[in-house]
């Protein structure tokens, strides 16, 4: 005998269609060298560029170059690129590698600083060496990563503060 569907029966399938194709669209998963926006999956910008619109189902995503001043280092998705960092002169830090549309300003601390506070590889604070003062000498010379040190000049020796060793009291 035919087996006819109830509508207790019809019922359940519908809604498990619906559950499969509202689950299918919530685990939408889009390719590395894509991006999701709503349903769809828009391929990303290049580095150095980034989103202008949107892709569509009928059109891809359109890209435009990073304005000056800033920088996109990957593919993106994102509608703005990063901010360059910068060297400020005034904190004692000088352009090491300037920004480019495809990768952010490298700062080095200026000549008579040195850095206290790196991040990858660009110094984000400096600090300028200290100066030895009389009755010491310059035992190491401060460096871009090390500030000057400095020691005690012993008996019967001295120094201005400027000097790499003590020079002898003459009699």
């Amino acid at each position: 005998m035919p087996r006819t569907w109830s509508g207790k029966h019809v019922d359940l399938i519908l809604l498990l269609l619906i559950q499969f194709a509202f689950n299918r669209v919530l685990s939408l998963t889009c390719l590395k060298a894509e991006y999701q926006i709503g349903q769809e999956c828009c391929p990303k910008c290049p580095a150095g560029n980034r989103v202008n619109k949107h892709c569509t189902e009928f059109r891809s995503t359109s890209c435009l170059p990073c304005d000056d001043g800033t920088f996109m280092d990957q593919l993106t998705g994102q509608i703005t690129c990063f901010p360059c960092t910068r060297c400020d002169p005034g904190s004692g830090l000088k352009v090491k590698r300037p920004c480019t549309s495809v990768l952010d300003a490298v700062c080095e601390p200026q000549e008579g600083f040195y850095c206290t506070d790196n991040k990858d590889d660009s110094c984000v604070r400096a600090q300028k060496h200290k100066k030895c003062d009389g009755g010491q000498y310059i035992q190491n010379k401060g460096t871009s990563s090390a500030d000057t040190e400095c020691s005690p000049c012993t008996d019967g020796t001295f120094s201005d503060g400027t000097f790499t060793q003590c020079q002898p009291h003459t009699q």
